[in-house]
C-alpha cells in the first residue's frame, strides 16, 4: 500500500507533467499537507519499486 512520508535528501531536474495529472498531484499534496515535489518523489518511488518486469525478449 502507498503510504505517504515526508522529508529526504535531493538534487533539482526537471520534468514535463501533464497538466490534468499536475492538478491531481496538486490535490493529493494539499490533501496530505505535503508539497507537490515531495508528493511526487514518492510517486516514482513507489512507481519505480513496484514496476513489473520487461518478460519479453528483443
Amino acid at each position: 500500500m502507498f503510504k505517504i512520508r515526508k522529508g529526504y535528501d535531493s538534487e533539482s531536474k526537471t520534468f514535463r507533467l501533464p497538466i490534468e495529472l499536475i492538478e491531481k498531484l496538486n490535490v493529493l499534496a494539499t490533501q496530505n499537507k505535503l508539497s507537490l515535489n515531495q508528493l511526487v518523489v514518492q510517486c516514482l518511488d513507489y512507481a519505480v519499486d513496484n514496476i513489473e518486469p520487461n518478460t519479453k525478449k528483443d
